[in-house]
């Protein structure tokens, strides 16, 4: 009897030891970004938990400025605390190159090749790709045709900026609400700076020359920062230099601007009746350019990457499989719709007649990408990657300091000259600090 019994407690154990076991699911741990895309993406974990039951999705959710904050001292320190990290095309090459961020290796099933070519060199370092973009983006020009057409005016597919300040020109008519363009001039190194640097790139400037040195009191700074801030005061709206993405998205979805040169993503807000009073009447070419057309517009991705710290390797690169595949591209659009797929990632998703339909600024969108080139951005040849940004540690410190130097200048406080002479001193200050010349 007692060795019945004891046979029966052993059976009960080890079956509650498997049931144990096949209970104990890899916790990934994924820090993101709270934008839209990034929790649809968490209400869509459950399609990859039904399909690995052998993984727990746990998110950790914050704020652009403090999600760069954890994910950098995590990271740095190799702390381990996330499996994988919401990452840009800034950070990847410079901790790709450092060792921090582990090479990803998806399958055969992923399709790699299908990922656009400048979003896939973007997040690579000789050759090896360590983050996988979730969506990428460019810039581009988006007008008022209504507006273009009352003036007889026909905006080009791809348009200078002679021809883009002839038709703010034309169209200027504060006393009616509408300006005749609107950008961006809150201070920050991927606010008001990128788009400068941008503009900056295509007037045949850099950030450095290949000798580290700083460029910010140079000839085509100085003739691409005078006719930034003459075009604004003169065209722009009151208090452009506070302005930022989502108050321009605001005067143009009120119809106040007869353009914008800003991020692609923006078309599909501004181009939907539900946000804009003038979605109808909306259109797009690629930004404008003028000495070249090198760097005229800007390239981005917020993209996933696995730490090197992570123990959970395994996990994490199926979590970017199916999050970053044609998979789940497709499972958006038939669950949400068309116009609501990340964008800016994969040629398949512009080959697709539906989201083609649902989306009529996707050919503008994908050929702005396309010609985006992190690796040969300037006209002068550069020693660093990256469109408007430059991918070096020192780059958020000099690009803040400059950006409020530029927003100073438009908003009148100091001159274009002691603007970009004070933005020299602090870009010299902090590479001699980094160690880049003595």
């Amino acid at each position: 009897m007692k060795l019945k019994a004891t046979m029966v407690l052993a059976a009960a154990i080890s079956s509650f030891g498997l049931v144990g076991a096949a209970n104990a699911a890899t916790e990934l741990v994924i820090a993101t970004v709270n934008n839209g895309h990034m929790i649809e993406m968490q209400k869509q974990t459950k399609v990859f938990e039904a399909a690995n039951p052998d993984i727990k999705v746990k998110w950790v959710t914050l704020e652009e400025g403090v999600l760069r904050q954890r994910v950098t001292t995590d990271i740095a320190t190799k702390g381990g605390q996330f499996d994988v990290m919401t990452i840009g095309m800034y950070e990847t090459p410079i901790w790709g190159k450092k060792g921090w961020l582990m090479e990803l290796k998806p399958d055969a099933t992923y399709d790699a090749d299908d990922i656009l070519p400048a979003m896939k060199n973007g997040l690579s370092v000789d050759g090896k790709m360590y983050a996988a973009p979730f969506y990428g983006e460019s810039s581009m020009l988006m007008y008022r045709k209504d507006l273009a057409d009352k003036v007889g005016v026909k905006i080009a597919d791809k348009p200078t900026w002679t021809e883009v300040k002839d038709f703010a020109a034309k169209v200027h008519d504060p006393k009616n609400g509408v300006y005749g363009i609107c950008l961006r001039g809150k201070p920050g190194w991927g606010d008001n700076m990128a788009f400068i640097t941008t503009l900056v790139n295509t007037y045949g400037g850099q950030w450095f020359d290949m000798k580290w040195k700083p460029q910010l009191e140079s000839q085509p700074w100085k003739d691409a920062i005078s006719f930034y801030v003459d075009l604004l005061k003169t065209y722009g709206p009151p208090g452009s230099a506070n302005n930022s993405f989502n108050e321009i998205l605001a005067l143009t979805n009120a119809g106040k601007c007869a353009m914008w040169i800003d991020a692609t993503i923006a078309a599909s807000f501004v181009s939907d009746p539900k946000q804009s009073k003038v979605a109808d009447q909306m259109a797009f070419a690629q930004a404008p350019t003028q000495v070249t057309p090198k760097g005229a517009n800007w390239l981005w991705a917020w993209a996933l990457a696995i730490p090197a710290g992570t123990k959970k390797a395994d996990a994490a690169q199926k979590f970017i499989n199916w999050s970053t595949s044609k998979d789940y591209i497709n499972l958006i659009g038939k669950t949400n719709g068309w116009a609501t797929v990340p964008t800016g990632t994969r040629k398949s998703t512009y080959a697709n007649p539906e989201f083609v339909k649902a989306a009529r600024f996707a050919p503008a969108e994908k050929a702005a990408i396309d010609s985006a080139n992190p690796n040969d951005s300037t006209l002068p040849k550069s020693p660093y990657v990256g469109v408007q940004f430059a991918a070096i540690p020192e780059f958020q410190a000099i690009g803040l300091a400059v950006g409020q130097q530029m927003s100073a200048a438009l908003s009148g406080k100091t001159t274009i000259d002691k603007a970009l002479k004070a933005s020299q001193v602090a870009a010299e200050r902090e590479m001699k600090k980094g160690g880049y010349y003595k």
